[in-house]
């Protein structure tokens, strides 16, 4: 249908635009260097083998494997033990461990990783505390990054298995335990191959989150100098003489890197493919466990570690005059918080916080509404219509996924910072336009996937039933489609909103000149040792989004149910 096609067309050209242009621009861009810029040349091979030759450039490839390759094993297997427990057994800390990875999923790895360098630094809270070091030496080395960066990533492998483990066939278990087997080598042999595809799809989910991670590397090279490939792609665009080219490598490597880690992941999938789910797969019962207050203790212990020690450190930091003169009476204050909410501005924290925090919760505001809509008929066009552009909208959605805020902030600098775009008005680099549209293609992966799910519950027949009787595609859209999906789209955009207004990666890329954005003002001033005053710009950002989140989801899901009261009375 023509309708359908042109809806279809649409978003394929919204997807191109946002998200496989910019990563299309920086490939290019190693090949042609200057392209974009009038100096239209053939690029030298030299420069790509030149990685594997500077020491910095290596140091940080090898940095980024490490780090991606470590993570993804052990917040692998923190997921998959977590999701294992989970599943089987009702206990009263699952419900806090599932908002605590929802939290962290949100939550961005450089406050994170912040509240973990107050709290293992050198005359740190652990070493005020106790007067021990190894905390120090523990953390502040590649083994110790891994450990704190599977902490704040294991929710992708945990939400993974958890879903695929809603099914289950439990006959296999049976016939195990009927021939003697006991319950630890049922798992190991009957369940862990069944559900070996979610484990992949959570690992290879880690990897790419952590290997494109800038908040992590930005937060650390205040304390400890560990480059990785998002880091040097940010100090090449911000060295003078300014190296796109050199950027644009970087980017290059990492986007291969990211590309091997997918398809790694469709490849293994492919060979290790169980179709054992049929008509006899029951959902899978919680039951009471006989040591649920062991399974609490150690889930409570892990929460501590994962979410209650950086956000804890954080909280405590914000109330400390000195960070280094410890908790005593006298060190307590509240005059960072005072600081923090006051309307002075032209100093290094870039115009105040106040004025970043007004701009990033616009922008993210902005980006959440348009990532919804966008969504949303994404989800429409793949799961109801037969458009032949189907397939470029799922690729690109996927795409959308392994692009890190560093390459897609230079992809929008090569694309945007064009002189003949001056005359028709869409030079947009330089503008809060262009971190809107770059928040907007953020976000667009999660409002899609979130979507997706609801939609694949829903029946097309009702569709082709009015179809018939003459409606159009965006009368069924909002007739039919939007009461049903109503509550997702409101998971989608407040998911959306969650992951953008907190976004340091195209903050840093695309800020445009004296223009304040609130995570910039929170990494500048803890970059300048302002440990306080980042602190509690960190707590009460944190506060406000939850806030937000909180009363737009009550009065959204209030105004839902007055409007199906008004429905049901004209009814009657």
């Amino acid at each position: 249908m023509k309708s359908e096609a042109r809806y279809g067309g649409g978003v394929t050209l919204l997807l191109f635009v946002l998200i496989f242009l910019p990563l299309l621009a920086v490939l290019l861009n190693v090949f042609l260097p200057g392209i974009f810029f009038g100096d239209w040349q053939v690029g030298n091979a030299n420069l790509l083998m030149e990685i594997f030759h500077r020491p910095l450039w290596k140091q940080s490839l090898i940095n980024s494997t490490i780090l991606g390759i470590g993570t993804a094993l052990i917040g692998t297997m923190m997921g998959g033990i977590l999701a294992s427990i989970r599943v089987r057994w009702e206990f009263a800390a699952g419900k806090w461990l599932d908002i605590a990875v929802w939290l962290l999923l949100i939550a961005p790895s450089f406050m994170i990783a912040q509240g973990w360098v107050l709290f293992a630094s050198a005359n740190g809270l652990f070493q005020q505390f106790t007067g021990g070091t190894w905390v120090t030496s523990f953390i502040f080395q590649p083994a110790g990054l891994i450990f704190v960066m599977s902490l704040s990533k294991f929710p992708l492998a945990y939400l993974a298995i958890v879903a695929s483990s809603e099914w289950n066939m439990r006959q296999y278990g049976y016939a195990a335990r009927l021939n003697g087997a006991s319950p630890f080598v049922v798992w190991r042999t009957v369940e862990l191959p069944l559900a070996l595809p979610s484990y992949l799809a959570g690992a290879t989910l880690v990897f790419m989150d952590t290997v494109g991670d800038f908040g992590l590397p930005a937060a650390l090279s205040t304390v400890f100098k560990f480059p990785t490939l998002t880091y040097s792609i940010y100090s090449a665009i911000y060295q003078s003489p300014v190296r796109f080219d050199m950027a644009g490598v970087l980017a290059f490597y990492l986007v291969i890197i990211l590309a091997c880690a997918m398809g790694l992941l469709m490849y293994s999938l492919k060979k290790s493919k169980f179709d054992f789910l049929n008509a006899r797969a029951v959902r899978m019962e919680r039951t009471k466990p006989r040591r649920a207050w062991l399974l609490n203790l150690l889930t409570g212990l892990f929460l501590l570690m994962s979410l209650g020690i950086p956000l804890g450190t954080s909280a405590m930091v914000s109330l400390l005059k000195r960070s280094g003169d410890g908790i005593r009476l006298d060190n307590i204050t509240l005059d960072h918080y005072r600081a923090l909410l006051s309307f002075q501005s032209g100093d290094h924290r870039l115009l105040g916080y106040l004025d970043g925090m007004v701009h990033s919760l616009v922008i993210a505001g902005v980006a959440a509404l348009f990532s919804m809509l966008i969504g949303f008929v994404a989800a429409y066009v793949l799961t109801f219509t037969q458009t032949r552009l189907k397939s470029f909208i799922q690729l690109f959605s996927i795409i959308s996924l392994a692009v890190p805020g560093v390459v897609l902030g230079i992809g929008y600098i090569f694309i945007w910072n064009q002189k003949w775009l001056e005359p028709i008005g869409l030079h947009l680099y330089g503008s809060p336009t262009l971190l809107v549209l770059a928040a907007i293609a953020g976000a667009i992966p999660y409002a899609v996937r979130v979507q997706l799910g609801t939609f694949g519950n829903l029946s097309g027949s009702m569709l082709n039933a009015a179809a018939i009787q003459g409606a159009g595609i965006f009368s069924r859209m909002k007739d039919i489609v939007f009461p049903l999906v109503r509550q997702s789209l409101l998971i989608a955009m407040l998911a959306s909103f969650g992951t953008s207004v907190f976004d340091l990666a195209l903050a840093s890329m695309l800020r445009p000149a004296n223009y304040s954005l609130m995570p910039l003002v929170i990494d500048h001033a803890f970059e300048f040792s302002e440990y306080g005053y980042a602190t509690a710009a960190t707590v009460v950002s944190c506060v406000c989004v939850a806030l937000i989140v909180i009363l737009l989801q009550s009065a959204v899901r209030f105004g839902f149910y007055r409007l199906d009261l008004r429905k049901g009375e004209k009814r009657n």
